[in-house]
């Protein structure tokens, strides 16, 4: 591993600009934040200082605040509830129609499109000062000749307040070493628990238990069978928490002291 680190270090300058913020979750990948508890709040209260809170709104789409007021949405279908609410970051993947729009919000600032034209991808790296925002693409399978799109999906990673945050967005490999270098420490990772139109379930709880998030909520589980079944393969190495609520919030200093599945109820955005 620290060779592919000392590797993905030595890309070339138009990769890795000389004015870009380093990534800390790469940096830092082999190091293990403090662990206390996860807190639970709703997404129009303040976010405490040094913390973030993650609301689920539906399917694979989440509301990731900073104290200071951003806001990014991840796999963002165009609408995020009868809440008239403009988030400063908007991520999609097109692998599904639930998980971009043709149609966004011409009020979002930054709209990031996971997916490349089949043979480069599209690569992020938006620096807003409280948050840094970047991706590691992956391919997909091919909706046309069940052949490979590359580059056809990205892993966003969230960089806020210490804390390295994750969406798998619509995966349908598992990441190789490359990649997994590239992702770094996770601290917080959403994960698409289908089992059938992303990876294989065993694949999923594969990739988590490398990962090895201290919280990993599932997302893209359509049903209860299949949030259940995931819920089962991973309660061996994972505590389950199921809270109830739409939020949590979370801070370096307040992850949980066991790595856990903290199940998030999914709701919309309403004015509150």
């Amino acid at each position: 591993m620290r060779r592919l680190l000392a590797l993905l270090l030595m890309l070339p300058a138009a990769a890795t600009a000389q004015d870009r913020r380093p990534s800390h979750c790469i940096a830092i990948a082999d190091s293990t934040p403090g662990l206390e508890y996860v807190q639970k709040a709703s997404w129009s209260e303040p976010v405490p200082d040094y913390e973030v809170r993650i609301s689920y709104l539906n399917h694979a789409m989440f509301l990731i605040q900073t104290p200071g007021g951003l806001s990014a949405v991840t796999d963002y279908t165009g609408y995020l509830g009868p809440a008239d609410f403009v988030p400063d970051v908007a991520t999609m993947n097109h692998a599904h129609s639930s998980h971009w729009t043709a149609m966004p919000d011409e009020r979002i600032p930054n709209l990031l499109k996971g997916w490349g034209d089949g043979r480069v991808p599209n690569e992020h790296h938006v620096d807003l000062g409280e948050m840094l925002v970047r991706n590691v693409p992956t391919d997909i399978r091919s909706p046309w000749d069940a052949g490979v799109e590359k580059y056809g999906n990205s892993i966003f990673v969230f960089e806020v307040e210490g804390l390295c945050i994750g969406h798998l967005g619509h995966l349908h490999h598992e990441p190789d070493d490359m990649q997994y270098a590239a992702l770094g420490r996770l601290d917080v990772v959403m994960a698409a628990v289908d089992g059938g139109m992303t990876v294989d379930l065993p694949t999923m709880i594969r990739i988590l238990k490398r990962l090895k998030s201290s919280v990993v909520i599932p997302m893209h589980w359509f049903g209860p069978s299949n949030l259940e079944r995931f819920i089962a393969g991973m309660a061996d190495e994972f505590d389950i928490v199921r809270t109830g609520e739409t939020s949590l919030t979370v801070g370096l200093r307040s992850l949980p002291e066991r790595p856990t599945v903290m199940v998030l109820d999914p709701r919309p955005l309403f004015d509150e």
